[in-house]
C-alpha cells in the first residue's frame, strides 16, 4: 500500500529566480524606448509648465489644488460641483484599457504601465552597471568582495535618486512647483509634503527596483481581469508550436529539415523577456504581452535564414488558420472586430459628452439653502420674514458682479446682513471675487397676506457674457397655498 506524501515536506513558498534579461533591438523594442521616454518626460515635467489664466488664478498648468477644491488641466478648470468630469475620465480610462485589451491583449501592461516603465528603467540601469545579461548573472553567483560591494551600492545609489525624482515630482502636482521646491529643500515645507515623497520614494525603491516581475504577476489584479476580457480573437503574442515544433539545434535541423520545426532552442526569447518566462509554453499570466521576444526571434530567423513570425502577435483563429496551410490574416483587419468596435464606440460616446458639457457649461453658479428653524418670522407689522443662505459662484479668472433678483412672490422685497430693511429691493447686486464662491446671508420678507409658496432666485452675471443661473425655494407662511 502506497504512503501518502509527507505534507510537512512540502512548502507553498517558491524562491524567486532573478530575472537578467538580455538586450535586444528591434521594432517593439524602439516602441517602448519611445513610450517610456514619453511617460517619463510627462510625469517629470508637467508640473513645472506655466499657463497663463490671468492675474487672480494659479499659473501651473495641470494642478491639484486641494486647499480651494479645483482642478487645473491648462485651460481647463473643474470644481468640486463638477467632479462628474474627473468621473467621466475615470470611466473613459477604464473602457480604454477594455479596448486595448480587445484589440492587441494587455499591451497596457507591456508599454505604460508605470511598473513597466520604471522596472524597465530600473534594468537599463542594472545593464549600465554590471553589464549585460551573462555579467550580471556571474556578479549574482559571485561572493560578496569589494568590487561587487561597490557595483551594488552605486547601482543602488541611482535607483534611490530615480526613487526621490519620482516620488518628488507626484507633490508637486498638488502646489505650485517652484515654490515647493524652495520649500522642500529649505526644510519649510508642510510635514505631508515630506511623509508623502518618503512613501513614494520607498515604493519606487523596492517595487520597481527589487520586486519587479512580482508585482506583475503576483500583486496586480490586472493580469486576471484581462484574461475575462480575451477570447479567441484577442490579438496577443503567440508562439506558433505548429511551425516551430518539434525543436532542435541548428545542426540537426539542417540535416532533418522535414522532420524538425523552425525554433532551434536558443532560447532567446526567454532570455530578453522582463519577467523570464518562456512564451513557447503557451499563454501565461507572466507574460506582459511587451513583444521583446518577438524582436529577438525574428533576429534569429533572419541570421538562420527562415522566415520571421515564428512568434508574433497573432489570435488563436487566425493561428488555426495558419496551421491549416492558409495565409495570416492582416493585423488591422483582426483589431477591428465587432467587440473592440463596441469598446471603440462607448469610449468615444463618453469623451464626446465630456466635451459637449465642458463646451456648454456656464461660468455663473448659485445654490440655495433655506433656514429650517424657524421656517418663518412674523413680524410686528403681520408681514412674514424667511431667512436664505445663498452662494454665488464666479467660475472665471476675473471679478464679476451679479444681479441677484426674487422671481415671483409678488410684493416681497430682500436685504442682507450688511444693509437695512429699509435699503429692502426685489433686486441687488454683489462683485464676486475672481474663481471663488461668495456666501451672501439674504432675508425675504412678504405682505401679511401671502400664501406659502414657491419662488426663484435669479443671479445674472452682469459683462458681455450676461450668464444666468436660478434657484427654485420655498416660502413658508402661516397660511397655507392655495390649492
Amino acid at each position: 500500500m502506497n504512503k501518502p506524501p509527507d505534507m510537512t515536506q512540502l512548502s507553498l513558498y517558491a524562491k524567486r529566480e532573478p530575472v537578467f534579461n538580455r538586450r535586444i533591438d528591434g521594432k517593439f523594442r524602439r516602441i517602448k524606448w519611445a513610450i517610456m521616454a514619453l511617460c517619463l518626460a510627462v510625469y517629470w515635467v508637467t508640473p513645472w509648465l506655466r499657463w497663463d489664466r490671468g492675474p487672480y488664478a494659479p499659473t501651473q498648468a495641470v494642478l491639484i489644488d486641494l486647499a480651494h477644491r479645483r482642478f487645473y488641466m491648462f485651460g481647463i478648470e473643474i470644481w468640486p460641483h463638477e467632479f462628474y468630469f474627473v468621473a467621466g475620465l475615470l470611466i473613459m480610462a477604464g473602457i480604454g484599457l477594455f479596448l486595448v485589451t480587445s484589440a492587441v491583449g494587455r499591451a497596457w501592461c507591456g508599454y505604460a504601465c508605470p511598473q513597466t516603465v520604471w522596472t524597465d528603467l530600473f534594468q537599463h540601469v542594472d545593464r549600465l552597471i554590471d553589464g549585460d545579461r551573462n555579467a550580471r548573472m556571474r556578479l549574482y553567483k559571485a561572493p560578496w568582495g569589494p568590487a561587487k560591494i561597490a557595483r551594488r551600492l552605486v547601482k543602488w545609489a541611482i535607483y534611490l535618486a530615480i526613487s526621490l525624482a519620482t516620488g518628488g515630482a507626484w507633490i508637486y502636482y498638488f502646489a505650485d512647483a517652484p515654490t515647493l521646491w524652495t520649500e522642500f529643500w529649505s526644510g519649510t515645507a508642510d510635514p505631508v509634503a515630506y511623509a508623502t515623497v518618503a512613501t513614494l520614494t520607498a515604493t519606487t525603491f523596492v517595487l520597481g527596483g527589487f520586486m519587479r516581475e512580482q508585482v506583475c504577476i503576483y500583486m496586480c489584479p490586472w493580469p486576471r481581469i484581462q484574461t475575462a476580457m480575451t477570447d479567441e480573437k484577442s490579438l496577443t503574442v503567440t508562439y506558433k508550436d505548429f511551425r516551430g515544433e518539434p525543436r532542435a539545434s541548428l545542426k540537426k535541423s539542417q540535416k532533418a529539415p522535414d522532420v524538425f520545426g523552425d525554433c532551434i532552442d536558443c532560447n532567446q526569447c526567454v532570455a530578453v523577456c522582463p519577467t523570464g518566462i518562456d512564451i513557447r509554453q503557451g499563454p501565461q499570466v507572466g507574460c506582459i504581452t511587451c513583444a521583446l521576444c518577438i524582436d529577438a526571434c525574428d533576429r534569429v530567423m533572419r541570421d538562420i535564414g527562415r522566415p520571421r513570425g515564428l512568434i508574433d502577435y497573432a489570435t488563436l483563429d487566425d493561428s488555426e488558420r495558419e496551421k491549416a496551410g492558409q495565409p495570416p490574416t492582416r493585423h488591422l483587419k483582426l483589431i477591428w472586430r465587432p467587440r473592440t468596435l463596441a469598446y471603440l464606440a462607448v469610449w468615444a460616446g463618453i469623451g464626446l459628452a465630456l466635451l459637449f458639457a465642458l463646451g456648454t457649461r456656464v461660468h455663473t453658479g448659485l445654490t440655495v439653502a433655506k433656514d429650517r428653524n424657524p421656517p418663518y418670522i412674523l413680524l410686528s407689522d403681520g408681514s412674514v420674514r424667511g431667512a436664505y443662505t445663498l452662494r454665488l459662484r464666479n467660475m472665471e479668472g476675473r471679478p464679476r458682479r451679479m444681479e441677484i433678483a426674487i422671481v415671483g412672490l409678488p410684493g416681497a422685497v430682500m436685504w442682507t446682513d450688511d444693509s437695512a430693511r429699509a435699503d429692502a429691493a426685489r433686486t441687488l447686486t454683489r462683485t464676486i471675487p475672481a474663481d471663488a464662491t461668495l456666501p451672501l446671508r439674504v432675508y425675504v420678507v412678504a405682505p401679511p397676506t401671502t400664501a406659502a409658496q414657491d419662488f426663484t432666485f435669479r443671479v445674472t452675471a452682469e459683462g458681455e457674457a450676461r450668464e444666468t443661473a436660478l434657484s427654485e425655494v420655498t416660502f413658508d407662511t402661516p397660511q397655507e397655498a392655495t390649492p
